[in-house]
């Protein structure tokens, strides 16, 4: 029952995470800021978390576990909500454009009028300014991830602890695995949730979508963020009942035992853990984590775990992003396809890591030896990835001349020539066009543009002077599509990432093991909680935040505000983007195998505390079994001979 509920909880709280790391683009676009900060709020979560994770480990196990666990869940689910308050509390949102959302024509503001003047969306007035200026909402957002974060505090620490606590030492991996196993079903759900709620409008009910002039695959759209969180929060609320009718001991597994002792035993227990907390709950703290930081291939093991997971987590978080850049993918499409990829693979990894261990009763050596060469094979299979790639989107005015010429930088006089020099355009507005040649402009005024037929997104302007075709020159609202090859290699790197993902998931479970076994028994929680702490503070927080700002040095087009104030980023230059994406984590992963090694080295000079766990038993068994075959050898004689001697003896 506790293995059940323990799996329902990491289902809940990688629903959550993933949620939200799916999300990161809409609520950047949601309330128009760098990602550099939506960077900061992910590692909000980190924060919460570091909050209570050494004390929640090694006070966790003196106390009730599970009811611990189910509060955790419950406080996980208030943080949810906390997330989904700001689209209640806001105005609809609005987005930046030179058409008008009702398609209204007569005006024509948004083409190019000759020695005229443009009407604009944005404006000027001091009043609209000043509830313009940028919303502080985000801040219940970054509020809510840090309370997710204490919540989800006690789940794998206290979880893992209970499982080895109180399961057969050969079972444990296997246990484990289908533990681990929860962790990829609630990201799956997760991502389809995710890709759900960004394909739907923000504020739709409150709009005509009807007359929206913007699609998902658009950089400015919004999908509807909020509503997930509020499914999130009801799920952790749901998923955190079972615990509190769990009992805070059970007996070890495999062991018959009569009711009466082990009532017994428990409240024995409870009397002498009574006792320690008399004299001093915190005793043992300080050698435990003396013993632990001089545990030489514990801290090497932290070390490795640190650079891996700094690579990782910006993978992972800004993946979307990196395919809608890339590939120029839509958010929802990007979300599903991140998922269906890489969640299922994964998921078999994990089990089929947990079997090979229990199946060939693999030692904490081998165990070491497996992760490291598979994980080895994985990074190099990820160099791949760097072949499979896509142009950039070519933008006249931004990274190509108006003769369809790749340029290199953005050159702010390019914008303007003979075609549109009279137009009176806007020259920050992002509200792009593609033309029949093939090439997008940042605005239809700036294709020099006179008249267009139709509404909404089935607007088509006509007569674009700038568009050199040698047919009627027109265009249509949105980026250019990036071809047939742009697919083939998208598919490519699904496949490449969805093997990859196989493969390092099978290491998983070995790697995991080799935390667990390395350190005493009575250490295993803490050490879990300790491992957790540095992987949050060295790199849950800082990653996402340095990923950012890198990510924000590639920006070419920011958006722009009512008042002229810089938005979300529009636009990257995806060649510099897939360097940083792909090559940051290349070269942390690169440097984490120095560590991995040397344990390797100190793995065959040294006799670890939980080596044996199982080959102990298997002893004892040995011998019972010799003492049992003796006892039949003294009967047999002693009845043939009818010696008492022999008798007294059995």
């Amino acid at each position: 029952m506790f293995l059940l509920a323990i799996t329902c909880a990491y289902v809940s709280k990688t629903l959550s995470g993933s949620y939200m790391n799916s999300m990161l683009t809409q609520i950047e676009r949601q309330f128009n800021i760098p990602t550099s900060l939506v960077g900061f709020i992910n590692g909000s979560f980190e924060i919460g978390n570091l909050l209570l994770i050494i004390f929640v480990s090694y006070f966790g196990t003196k106390l009730h576990r599970p009811i611990m666990i189910g509060t955790g869940c419950v406080v996980m689910g208030l943080g949810c909500f906390l997330k989904s308050l700001p689209h209640f509390l806001m105005n609809r949102y609005e987005y930046e454009s030179t058409v008008s959302v009702s398609g209204n024509l007569s005006s024509g503001s948004f083409l190019c009028m000759e020695n005229g003047t443009q009407i604009l969306r944005p404006t000027q007035d001091p009043s609209e300014c000043t509830k313009e200026v940028k919303s502080l909402m985000w801040v219940y957002v970054l509020v809510g991830n840090i309370v997710r974060g204490m919540g989800e505090t006690p789940i794998m620490p206290l979880g893992i602890s209970y499982i080895e606590d109180f399961a057969k030492s050969e079972n444990s991996p296997l246990y484990i695995g289908f533990v681990e196993t929860g962790t990829i079903i609630g990201p799956l759900i997760g991502l389809l949730l995710a890709s759900f709620c960004a394909n739907v409008y923000v504020d739709t009910g409150s709009v005509n979508t009807d007359d929206l002039t913007i699609t998902p695959t658009d950089t400015r759209w919004v999908g509807a963020w909020w509503f997930g969180f509020l499914i999130c929060a009801g799920v952790n609320v749901l998923t955190a009942i079972p615990f509190f009718f769990l009992p805070k001991t059970l007996p070890k597994e495999g062991q018959e035992v009569n009711a009466d002792i082990i009532k017994n035993e428990n409240e024995e227990k409870q009397r002498e853990e009574f006792k320690k907390e008399k004299n001093g709950i915190t005793k043992d703290f300080l050698p435990f984590m003396k013993s632990l930081s001089c545990n030489p291939i514990y801290m090497l093991f932290i070390l490795v775990s640190v650079i891996q997971f700094n690579a990782f987590v910006n993978m992972i978080s800004f993946m979307p992003k990196y395919l809608e850049q890339q590939y120029g993918k839509s958010s929802s499409d990007a979300i599903f396809l991140m998922g269906v990829y890489n969640l299922p693979p994964i998921c078999i990894g994990y089990i089929v890591g947990g079997l090979i261990m229990k199946k060939f009763k693999i030692t904490v050596k081998q165990a070491a030896h497996i992760g490291c060469w598979l994980s080895l094979l994985d990074y190099l299979l990820y160099f791949l990835s760097f072949l499979m790639t896509c142009e950039n989107s070519s933008v006249v005015g931004i990274n190509t001349s108006y003769e369809g010429i790749q340029q290199d930088f953005y050159v702010g006089n390019n914008i303007f020539v003979n075609c549109n020099a009279d137009c009176n355009c806007p020259t920050k507005m992002w509200d792009p066009v593609c033309g029949n040649n093939g090439l997008s402009y940042l605005s239809a005024c700036l294709a020099g543009c006179e008249t267009s037929i139709g509404a909404g997104i089935n607007m088509v302007f006509q007569n674009c002077s700038c568009i050199q075709t040698s047919g009627n020159s027109s265009a249509v609202l949105g980026l250019c599509d990036k071809g047939p090859d742009c697919y083939m290699m998208l598919q490519y790197f699904l496949i490449l990432s969805a093997t990859s993902s196989f493969i390092y998931s099978l290491a998983a479970i070995p790697g995991y093991m080799v935390l667990l076994r390395c350190i005493k028994s009575e250490e295993k929680s803490l050490s879990v909680g300790l491992h957790t702490f540095c992987t949050r503070v060295f790199a849950g927080i800082p990653a996402p935040i340095y990923f950012g700002v890198l990510m924000d040095s590639t920006c070419l087009h920011w958006g722009t505000l009512k008042c002229g104030e810089s938005g979300a980023c529009r636009i990257y230059d995806s060649a510099t983007f897939r360097y940083i994406y792909l090559g940051l984590p290349a070269a942390l992963r690169g440097s984490s195998f120095i560590p991995a090694l040397i344990i390797l080295i100190l793995l065959r000079k040294c006799h670890l505390p939980g080596e044996n766990a199982s080959s102990g038993t298997e002893l004892i068994e040995t011998k019972v079994k010799g003492k049992e075959n003796e006892c039949k050898d003294i009967y047999q004689k002693s009845t043939i001979l009818n010696d008492d001697e022999l008798k007294t003896k059995l």
